[in-house]
């Protein structure tokens, strides 16, 4: 192998401000999703789980069509096919004067695929915890809004902080997506870096560094809230 390796270079201005404003839009876009991911999932999960139908029939419709789409025809659907088939003035509106299009679409298609998983994950946990733990909450004399309050909902919740945490990392990793809409985060920095330097190994070892320096932040984040709220719901559950 003749491949020449000058670590350097990414110490070099202004390949370096470049792939640091990646790792910062990574981080926007990853937590702007999240932020929407949760949101959705925690009602869509809910509404998932009540004894309404039609509010079970809505969520899962949700759940069913977000989820099987793959997050990257998701993008194109919103980014490039939306405007188009929208009225003629929000379709220039979304094209021109909406503020930054491209990391705007990008939270919105990651962010709702990702809430179709949350909220199957939020279901899951408030039934597990539900099924056994309702009845003896109502036995207490607590009403059925708050026994799912006080009860069901917050050791639901906890019960899924470990599969919380894997779809926040898959919400990061999906934000290397958004490149192919234009939008400069880490991996597509990491190829402007390539473009410009031919040192393509040097600046994707960086972005594969600098996605598992997040991805651990992010475990070790969730397991001290895991353990934080864990004793929390427990006794909220006990009194």
């Amino acid at each position: 192998m003749n491949y020449r390796w000058n670590w350097s270079i990414l110490l070099q201005e202004p390949y370096w401000e470049w792939l640091w404003s990646g790792v910062q839009w990574t981080l926007a876009i990853s937590l702007a999703s999240w932020v929407l991911a949760l949101t959705i999932g925690l009602g869509v999960g809910i509404a998932r789980s009540l004894p309404a139908r039609g509010a079970r029939l809505v969520a899962g419709i949700y759940i069913d069509v977000f989820r099987n789409i793959p997050p990257l025809v998701q993008l194109f659907l919103w980014f490039f096919v939306l405007p188009e088939i929208v009225p003629e003035s929000i379709g220039l509106w979304l094209k021109r004067d909406l503020p930054n299009p491209e990391f705007v679409t990008a939270v919105v298609a990651i962010g709702l695929f990702a809430g179709s998983r949350v909220a199957e994950q939020v279901r899951a946990g408030i039934e597990a915890v539900g099924n056994p733990l309702l009845p003896a909450a109502l036995a207490t004399g607590l009403r059925p809004v708050q026994a799912f309050r006080l009860v069901v909902l917050p050791l639901g919740l906890r019960a899924i902080v470990g599969p919380l945490t894997s779809e926040f990392l898959i919400t990061i990793k999906l934000s290397s997506l958004s490149l192919t809409i234009g939008v400069l985060e880490l991996t597509a920095q990491s190829r402007h870096v390539e473009n410009y330097t031919f040192q393509g190994l040097e600046a994707f070892t960086f972005a594969t560094v600098g996605y598992l320096v997040i991805g651990l932040c992010v475990t070790a984040l969730m397991r001290f809230i895991d353990d934080r709220i864990g004793g929390s719901a427990l006794r909220k559950a006990a009194t």
